[in-house]
């Protein structure tokens, strides 16, 4: 097993198809990246979103996913210095998607 479990959960790049998600708001975002943290635990959420917000250019929507209360609580104050914005939380089935987008 790699440190903090990096590259154990057999997985793609975090890219996918990209799809549109509705907003509270109302607002519609296509969401470029998806960064699949359930079952890890800080701060290996917290590290996936700072490489994912590294390589995503202007613009692009990422959403997050977590089923660690501290993570979830973590992520959105992280952003203002990786130049992201956090979007929304949404609690989800077992699951919280935090959705942002990189300035």
């Amino acid at each position: 097993m790699a440190l903090f479990g990096f590259g154990s959960k057999g997985k793609g790049d975090g890219a996918a198809e990209a799809r549109e998600v509705t907003l509270e708001d109302g607002g519609q975002v296509t969401v470029a990246q998806v960064v699949d943290c359930i079952g890890d635990s800080c701060p290996r959420p917290q590290l996936m979103t700072r490489k994912a917000i590294g390589a995503a250019a202007s613009g692009d929507v990422i959403e997050v996913l977590v089923d660690n209360p501290s993570s979830m609580e973590a992520i959105p104050p992280m952003l203002s210095g990786l130049q992201a914005v956090h979007l929304e939380t949404r609690k989800g089935d077992r699951r919280w998607e935090i959705y942002i987008r990189k300035e």
